[in-house]
């Protein structure tokens, strides 16, 4: 049957992956020490957080539990134009507008915004959804160099038309930073827009923790920024901030939104509720900070390893022997550590690592066992 034969060749391509080492399979943790989520500030498991959503649910009631539909339909209510509004304050833009998810609003945003004839550079570390946003769009795209202004500069020597160039501001596998400074005046200088993904610095960097571009005073220079809630907000959905043209022209073009239903009511609570407590939680993300930067210099005292980058709590660990990756990460879980290797297709070949991520609930005595477990695997 025609069935069996498919079932045949997507059963050899697993097999394939297998052979290499690298496949996929679901799997729960429990009671082991997290040095692997993202929830980096602790507010997915936060009770205090939870009790606020509680209580702010009574207010909106008389709304549906779902949103019914896309919001062009019957999906819209007051509580998305609220919650919108209070985005675009927090993160000083003039306009938001909420997408299910990071993912989703990468593509959304890709795909729609630059035209035919328009010209994309992209960071070649740049996250999966916005290279998948690009493949949905009609303009040409090209990657250049990780971080390497200079490539990107002579890239946009050659270009003409309408120009994009995307990065993120927090690297999601290398743990380090855009330099948005250094790219905001290339993009000027060329007048290319630019579009930065926040999403591993939203909580974690500003003054109330509104990423790394409000960080750097740069909400001018940048066109878009991609906000997504999975991370350090602890919660779903995502956001993409700029100009008040720009989210009107994504209601009308982005099949992303515009073909979706909107986000429950639960989750739109949530985040307001989240919001409200994100400019109190300085001491968690210095504490975060710190815990890293302690793990960092314990890591690179060892031998047969190398731990990157410095002032990150996304820390990659590479082995001199990475052949050795899956068999450490075993022994780290066995001992109660629950890290994760990443392999290709996910990073480069020959750039595995085991990826660590430090919170602002781990304590000194787990960043001192983890160190001390990884010494004793390597």
């Amino acid at each position: 049957m025609p069935s069996n034969t498919l079932s045949d060749k997507l059963q050899q391509k697993l097999a394939e992956r297998a052979a290499q080492g690298n496949l996929r399979v679901l799997k729960t943790t429990s009671g082991l020490v997290d040095f692997c989520s993202n929830d980096y500030l602790g507010l997915a498991r936060s009770e205090k957080l939870r009790a606020l959503i509680h209580k702010e649910e009574e207010k909106y009631i008389q709304l549906p539990l779902g949103a019914t539909g896309s919001r062009l339909l019957s999906g819209n209510h007051p509580l998305f134009e609220e919650l919108e509004g209070i985005i675009a304050r927090y993160h000083h833009a003039e306009a938001a507008l909420l997408f299910n998810s990071g993912y989703k609003a990468n593509v959304g945003l890709l795909s729609a915004l630059p035209q035919r004839g328009d010209t994309v550079f992209y960071d070649e570390a740049s996250h999966a959804s916005m290279k998948d946003g690009l493949r949905l769009s009609f303009a040409k795209s090209h990657a250049f160099r990780h971080n390497n202004v200079e490539d990107l500069r002579q890239k946009l020597e050659r270009t003409t038309g309408q120009v994009y160039v995307l990065v993120e501001s927090v690297y999601s596998m290398d743990g380090d930073q855009a330099p948005l400074r250094e790219l905001a005046h290339v993009c000027n200088a060329y007048n290319a827009a630019l579009i930065v993904d926040e999403a591993h610095a939203v909580g974690l960097y500003g003054e109330k923790g509104e990423g790394l571009v409000s960080a750097l005073g740069l909400e001018q220079e940048v066109f878009a920024r991609v906000l997504t809630y999975g991370k350090a907000m602890g919660l779903h959905g995502a956001a993409v901030v700029g100009p008040q043209v720009l989210r009107d022209f994504l209601i009308n073009y982005s099949r992303a939104f515009i073909y979706t239903t909107g986000l429950p009511t639960h989750a739109l609570v949530a985040l307001k509720c989240a919001y409200t407590l994100l400019p109190d939680l300085n001491r968690e993300r210095e504490r975060a900070k710190r815990l890293a930067h302690k793990l960092y210099l314990k890591l690179n005292k060892l031998s047969g390893i190398r731990c990157t980058p410095e002032g990150s709590v996304i820390l990659s660990v590479f082995l001199h022997q990475p052949q050795k990756l899956k068999e450490l990460t075993a022994a780290l879980q066995q001992k109660g550590f629950d890290v994760r290797p990443v392999l290709p297709p996910t990073v480069p070949q020959g750039t595995e690592r085991l990826r660590v991520i430090v919170h602002a609930f781990n304590t000194e005595e787990e960043i001192e066992g983890l160190a001390q477990a990884i010494a004793q695997g390597t």
